[in-house]
């Protein structure tokens, strides 16, 4: 028996590779003989470097870069061959910063640009980049600015960090603008489709969980419906009602209205990036799962993605989570089979989370699971 387990990151608890390898535990008491592949995925937010790295030949770098407040970090990023892998969230993520600390009038992505700046330095001109779990909200306007592109007020003068800068925003000026960037390819890893500005845009839906309150809400859509019509004199193509323009707190405008990026769903390119699709081709059952599993799992979320390239080539598909909400069934109709929680007795969060606890759960629920397979085998 092959069995090939791609599962998300059970966020807070394990990574992809900590729940892989328990699941692969529990499946290994069953059939000890059984060839069991884990392969870690991410769907564009924290996680895609430890997949790239588990699973592609890498170099990682480490960079002295800005955190969203401006103070000097330690950050990283990856590369394979010709390309470097990035996470946003390493260099401007919400996990960044306190809870007191979150303001998006004040963080910035400029980290998240000294970091594709480093890459270019080193030669590299092809760019994946994850742009989930940001604490930011300011258009991608701090990344361009780390790039030489320039935001100025009225008075010619660069506008400061954050959302609070677009309010006097006037003019965009490229002359000191990096000049390898017309030699540079992007593809971001985007897991939501939400549009820059409106009742759906960036600051309205994520805003509160970056300590935006309602007042700030208004105030960020406003500024940013200026900036991308004023982007959109210098840039014609600028479409801040792209799917995906929204992501990261307009950074996906960013990347596709002066960089021109390609927005694709994070799963899909986590697939291609890393060859799973001819791990599973040859697989008996593929395992997914992420630590909650419910409707929203449909919307472009890793065990979806994982599901439908199984389905491509007829594979059973079992999905194992932290917790099953009730409207989880929907994901039997995207290519999930069956889906087990993991919790196998009455536990606090704080328990159900403790790393050792949920290994030994996903592991014994494995197991059971596979018993079963092999009762009806």
């Amino acid at each position: 028996m092959k069995v090939v387990i791609a599962i998300d990151s059970f966020k807070g608890s394990l990574s992809s590779i900590e729940a892989g390898n328990a699941v692969a535990h529990g499946i290994k008491r069953v059939y000890p003989d059984a060839d069991v592949i884990v392969s870690p995925i991410a769907d564009g937010g924290e996680g895609l470097i430890d997949a790239i790295m588990l699973t592609l030949n890498c170099q990682k770098r480490t960079v002295k870069v800005h955190d969203p407040l401006f103070r000097t970090i330690e950050s990283h990023y990856v590369i394979s061959e010709n390309t470097a892998f990035i996470e946003m969230a390493a260099a401007s993520g919400l996990t960044l910063l306190s809870p007191e600390e979150r303001n998006p009038m004040h963080t910035s992505t400029f980290g998240t640009g000294e970091l594709i700046k480093d890459a270019i330095d080193q030669g590299i001109r092809r760019f994946v980049v994850g742009i989930g779990g940001s604490a930011t909200n300011d258009g991608g306007v701090g990344m361009l600015s780390a790039l030489g592109i320039e935001f100025l007020d009225k008075s010619g003068n660069i506008v400061s960090p954050g959302a609070k800068g677009l309010e006097n925003l006037t003019r965009i000026r490229f002359d000191n603008a990096c000049r390898e960037l017309c030699e540079c390819t992007f593809k971001v890893a985007c897991d939501v489709k939400n549009p820059l500005c409106g009742a759906n845009g960036c600051s309205a839906i994520f805003g509160p969980q970056k300590g935006a309150d309602d007042e700030m809400i208004e105030k960020m859509d406003a500024w940013l419906h200026n900036y991308a019509s004023l982007t959109k004199e210098y840039i014609p193509s600028a479409d801040p009602n792209i799917d995906g323009s929204g992501a990261a707190g307009g950074l996906g405008f960013a990347f596709c209205s002066f960089l021109g990026a390609t927005l694709v769903p994070g799963i899909d390119l986590i697939i291609k990036e890393t060859n799973l699709e001819e791990q599973v081709k040859n697989a008996d059952i593929i395992i997914t799962g992420e630590g909650r599993l419910d409707s929203q799992s449909c919307m472009g979320k890793a065990p979806i993605g994982v599901a439908k390239l199984a389905k491509k080539y007829g594979k059973i598909v079992l999905a194992f989570s932290g917790s099953i909400s009730s409207d989880a069934s929907v994901c039997n109709h995207h290519g999930i089979d069956a889906f087990f929680p993991a919790v196998r007795k009455p536990c606090s969060l704080t328990e159900a989370m403790n790393k050792e606890n949920a290994k030994c759960n996903l592991a014994d629920t494995a197991e059971q699971v596979f018993k079963v397979i092999k009762a009806v085998k």
